[in-house]
């Protein structure tokens, strides 16, 4: 549990003394306005000893990903990681932030009714009637803060921006500079700055990236784990790290339930039983690896406040359906018939369908 007392403190702030560490180890070139070396970024990123402490992992993936993340960061390009919801863009954006620039925290976050002041600035509207505009009564976006100081800024959900706003990123990225032309100038990015965005694949379609734009990032596909057991490692230990905050150290959850629970949002997810013999209904809802990590957290509460300590199907089986069944006339029918036609029959799994089976009487 770390000593901050906020309910989910930046990496900066959760990891500073493996931060300090590596900064103090770092025999490697540090590249202008970078906190570590990029052979250091990759040692925080991926965990592993160094000197009397342990790094912890941040990113349990393939490591030629983090490598091409951070190497295109050196670029003059920005970096866009693309995925399904879920596949943990915001957590490594975060975590590239806060070990270039030791900050997470210069962050836009993309929707649909946003405007252009959001990623530009806009003014204290008091102070610009008393004396018009002026440095005092300018008001910075997050982009234009990390421009001036050198650091990375992170833009979250960039498809849900209109086309329009988007754009604005254009002359940002290629030009690394921003006009204020109500005050005559111009504000030229200082080295160490570049651009982390995100963007769902199934936001593609809701605002595209013009051509122009898309040419100033670099894409990079995060991909849902490959295995069964990969993504038992990752839930595992991003829950591990949310029982320290929890204060829930001590908690021991049996293994076999973690399994039994991946299982089920896989084969849901893939259309398909595990062993590939059985064909089944996906429902329309999102079925990543966060969501099995809520579904966990939920079921870990309700065990120790409504059971007996120690979780089991009926401290989760109600959230399990809450998660999967978003739209009843859509998403019912295809998971009555997973539980009637999987589980029902599957060696082991009698106290799955009967939890499951109360949470509907």
């Amino acid at each position: 549990m770390t000593d901050n007392n906020n309910i989910r403190p930046g990496a900066e702030t959760r990891y500073a003394h493996e931060l300090k560490a590596l900064i103090a180890d770092d025999q490697y070139d540090k590249p202008p306005g970078w906190k570590l070396s990029p052979r250091a970024v990759i040692h925080y990123l991926t965990g592993g000893p160094l000197g009397d402490i342990t790094i912890e992992p941040k990113y349990l993936g393939n490591r030629r990903i983090l490598e091409l993340c951070i190497a295109t960061l050196l670029t003059d390009r920005g970096l866009l990681l693309m995925g399904l919801p879920g596949t943990a863009k915001s957590w490594l954006s975060e975590h590239l932030a806060a070990a270039i620039s030791g900050s997470s925290t210069t962050m836009v976050q993309g929707t649909v009714g946003m405007d252009e002041n959001q990623l530009k600035y806009h003014w204290n509207y008091a102070e610009l009637l008393q004396n018009g505009p002026s440095e005092k009564a300018l008001v910075k976006s997050p982009i234009l803060r990390a421009m001036e100081s050198g650091h990375i800024t992170r833009i979250e959900e960039l498809t849900r921006m209109p086309t329009e706003i988007q754009d604005i990123l254009i002359t940002v990225l290629s030009e690394k500079m921003m006009g204020i032309p109500e005050l005559n100038r111009e504000v030229y990015a200082v080295k160490g700055f570049n651009v982390i965005a995100t963007a769902n694949d199934r936001d593609k379609g809701v605002h595209d990236l013009s051509a122009a734009l898309r040419r100033r990032f670099n894409v990079v596909h995060l991909s849902m784990p490959a295995t069964l057991q990969e993504e038992i490692d990752i839930i595992h230990f991003r829950l591990e790290q949310i029982q320290r905050d929890l204060g829930l150290d001590k908690y021991k959850m049996p293994l076999q339930y973690l399994s039994d629970l991946v299982t089920i949002f896989r084969e849901l997810r893939n259309g398909q039983t595990d062993d590939k013999n059985t064909k089944i209904k996906s429902p329309g809802s999102t079925l990543s690896t966060a969501e099995v990590l809520s579904v966990l957290q939920t079921g870990i509460q309700h065990s120790i406040y409504f059971g007996n300590g120690i979780m089991e199907p009926d401290d989760i089986a109600t959230s399990i359906r809450s998660t999967i069944v978003k739209d009843n006339n859509r998403d019912q029918g295809a998971w009555d018939e997973y539980v009637e036609t999987v589980i029902k029959s599957r060696k082991g799994w009698k106290a799955w369908y009967e939890a499951f089976h109360r949470t509907t009487n």
